[in-house]
């Protein structure tokens, strides 16, 4: 008697694509590729992408709920804002929503979760050693959603990712500083990053709460400046001339 050959389902090449569409999308508004509020263009993306009209508008509107893009009816999908409404709300809920996720990430931390976080601040460590602010950015990123993933919460999830969206966007003026003062802020991330890694293996919630409020108020400064950027000529010009008065 022959058995039965068994058949493989061949890849579902129309889905990998929408993933890895869907992927792209997304980091090019987390790299600022593609800036806050810039209408997209469906017939660029398509041609871009490979991909139809709907599949393509099934991916926007995806990205739409999670918070990367806008879609308004008749109007088309755009990159999400960043106001000074959303940029209010930003600073209000980012510290206690990155305590919280430290907490439970530490209380629920496993062995597998660890290694991943260990391999992805091994590559933060390696874009800054290279100065690459962008890869700075992303992998601060990846750092912080892993640290969500070993939290598995299903209450602060949703939050914290949509948190990081507008968070990585306005970190790359953080990273992209040359200075030595800022040279060595961004050290010290990293090596906070370290501490939050140390303070997680030694079960101590405490610990890793406090070294990422540390970690948030090192970049909140840097961030702020994103939306008061720093004075024009003109601004200094004026307020001598006033102090001269």
């Amino acid at each position: 008697m022959f058995a039965c050959p068994i058949t493989r389902r061949p890849p579902n090449m129309k889905s990998n694509r929408k993933e890895s569409a869907a992927a792209d999308l997304k980091r090019r508004v987390l790299t600022l590729e593609c800036p806050p509020g810039m209408p997209l263009d469906e017939v660029e993306l398509a041609q871009r992408y490979g991909l139809s009209r709907t599949p393509l508008r099934e991916i926007l509107q995806r990205l739409a709920g999670e918070g990367y893009l806008t879609a308004a009816t008749n109007r088309g999908a755009s990159v999400t804002s960043m106001d000074l409404a959303t940029m209010r709300n930003f600073f209000q809920s980012a510290p206690m929503i990155y305590a919280a996720i430290a907490r439970l990430a530490t209380e629920q931390a496993t062995p597998s979760g660890i290694v991943s976080l260990k391999k992805i601040q091994k590559k933060f460590t390696a874009s800054v050693k290279k100065h690459d602010a962008g890869e700075m950015s992303l992998q601060n990123h990846h750092f912080h959603a892993q640290l969500g993933e070993m939290a598995n919460s299903p209450y602060l999830a949703p939050s914290l990712e949509r948190l990081l969206i507008d968070h990585t966007r306005m970190s790359h003026r953080f990273y992209r500083m040359s200075q030595p003062p800022s040279v060595t802020r961004i050290n010290q991330a990293c090596a906070q990053h370290d501490a939050m890694i140390a303070a997680i293996e030694r079960g101590d919630p405490a610990a890793t709460v406090a070294e990422t409020i540390d970690h948030w108020e090192l970049s909140r400064a840097e961030m702020d400046k994103y939306v008061i950027p720093d004075a024009l000529p003109f601004d200094d010009f004026a307020h001598s001339t006033n102090q001269q008065v």
